[in-house]
């Protein structure tokens, strides 16, 4: 067992350790997870043929990266990594399955795809989501990865999908440049676009912007999932001084205490 990550709580004393899982009964309750989230709260259509499990043929070629209240003895976040080797064998990135990426993937060095992010529903705030940011940026800097890739899923509200309200609140440092943009296999259908953001943009999605990266081009409209994708991609080139900086000051402020155990 790999510990990337622990976090803990000075006021709360809540211990939060990350972890690759490492076990079929750690992935098992991951995969609990997800279904809890994605099937349950944001109503999905999940093909998984497992009643209470969220899992696919991508899972067996992960890495399983888990979020485990040792108060709770649970596992409360989570994602999944997917780097060009595991791809390699399975035969694609599961991004392939919504984008045409061949310009992304003609860049040179070296993949890491991050999916099926989900925290716990009693416990978001900003805590396990930390964790599990640090953990994961730790992972990819550890495996000389040099971009991060992967969907950031954008629910709709009451009157749909608020694409061009979603790209407004976008800074334009984080748009890719024309010749790294994709083009979706199903882009959102219009009758179901909008022009007021009643969703926001989530917070994953907004860390993954603090650290600079790009949201390459139209959004894919996963009808299963009832969300539409965004692709994004993430240049590790300069993340380490940034990742530094940002929770040292987590630290200093006393409110985090964050350990590393290699």
């Amino acid at each position: 067992m790999k510990i990337l990550n622990t976090e803990q709580s000075a006021k709360t004393e809540k211990k939060l350790t990350c972890l690759i899982a490492d076990t079929e009964a750690l992935i098992r309750e991951a995969q609990t997870l997800r279904y809890r989230v994605f099937a349950q709260e944001m109503g999905a259509t999940l093909k998984s043929g497992s009643e209470g499990l969220d899992c696919d043929e991508v899972d067996s070629y992960c890495d399983h990266l888990i979020v485990y209240d040792n108060d709770s003895a649970k596992i409360v976040g989570y994602t999944r990594l997917l780097n060009q080797d595991q791809a390699k064998r399975l035969g694609r990135f599961y991004s392939q399955s919504e984008f045409n990426l061949d310009r992304i993937l003609a860049l040179p060095g070296r993949f890491l795809e991050v999916g099926r992010t989900c925290v716990d529903p009693d416990c978001r705030g900003g805590a396990v989501l930390t964790t599990l940011w640090s953990a994961l940026v730790q992972y990819a800097l550890e495996g000389q990865f040099n971009y991060l890739l992967g969907c950031a899923s954008i629910t709709p509200g009451v009157s749909g999908y608020a694409v061009d309200a979603v790209y407004r609140n976008i800074d334009a440092k984080n748009i890719a440049a024309p010749e790294l943009q994709v083009k979706p296999l199903i882009p959102v259908p219009q009758a179901l676009r909008c022009q007021r953001d009643e969703s926001g943009i989530p917070p994953l999605l907004k860390a993954y912007l603090r650290f600079g990266a790009l949201v390459c081009g139209e959004p894919y409209w996963d009808e299963d999932f009832n969300c539409m994708d965004l692709f994004i991609l993430l240049p590790l080139d300069q993340i380490q001084e940034r990742y530094s900086k940002h929770y040292m000051r987590g630290r200093q402020g006393n409110e985090v205490e964050t350990s590393v155990v290699l």
